[in-house]
Parts: C-alpha cells; sequence; structure tokens
C-alpha cells in the first residue's frame, strides 16, 4: 500500500535528486521514496502512545532528561555489541540487537528532544558551545 503526498523541496534537493535519478536510470519518486525509506529508522508502535513531550509538565520535561536504558537491557546491550565487533554474534542473537538498539535509539531521541523542550522552556541553560 503507498500513500501519495506532495511536497515541496529546495531547489538544490530537487536537482541533486534528479541528477541521481538520471543517473542511476530511475524516476524522482522512486529515488525520494528509497531515500526516506533508509534514513527514517523504524518506530515501535508503544510510541504511538507516548505523550508529546510539548505537552509534558516541566516535571515530566526535566525527568526524560536524564532518561536511560534500564541496566540489565544497558548491559545485554554491550554484551551483545561486543559480540558483534569480535565477529562471534550468532543468528539467535541478532533479533536481540536489533530490538535493544531500537530501545535505546528510542529513548536516545525522546530524551534529546525533552532536552530541547527543556532549553526552550528555559529549565535548563544550552549547552555551551
Amino acid at each position: 500500500m503507498s500513500t501519495k503526498i506532495t511536497i515541496t523541496l529546495p531547489d538544490e534537493i530537487y536537482q541533486r535528486a534528479e541528477r541521481f535519478a538520471r543517473l542511476a536510470n530511475r524516476d524522482i519518486a522512486s529515488i525520494l521514496a528509497e531515500t526516506l525509506q533508509l534514513s527514517i529508522p523504524p518506530v515501535s508502535i508503544e510510541v504511538n502512545n507516548l505523550e508529546a513531550i510539548s505537552v509534558l509538565s516541566d516535571e515530566q520535561v526535566l525527568a526524560l532528561t536524564d532518561l536511560k536504558m534500564e541496566a540489565e537491557q544497558d548491559t545485554r546491550l554491550s554484551q551483545l555489541l561486543d559480540r558483534q565487533q569480535a565477529g562471534t554474534l550468532n543468528e539467535d542473537e541478532r533479533p536481540e540487537l536489533q530490538a535493544l538498539m531500537q530501545i535505546y535509539q528510542e529513548g536516545l531521541l525522546r530524551k534529546a528532544t525533552a532536552l530541547s523542550e527543556a532549553v526552550k522552556r528555559g529549565l535548563i541553560q544550552p549547552l555551551s558551545k
């Protein structure tokens, strides 16, 4: 199933996509769709049940700025990443690694969004350069 949308792109981006499509002998729509597919990570269905950070109380936003992965998950993720780096990760461990990476990435994105919201609300100072 596909959903048709209309977007406005900066001229430079459109021209880059057009040149790449010509080079690859493909249409621009398929190039852009594939690029989006590859660049937007999958998000778990549970995320749909989370409230937007912009509507949370100051206390809730500040709590999310300290969001961390559960200790057992963090330990297991480190073990699996070490095994992957060493080339000893087995096929049964790959889905577990993917699931833990998704939990980590979603948590990191939520934490970063909370940090941005906290700065916007004046709850914390922006990071210095």
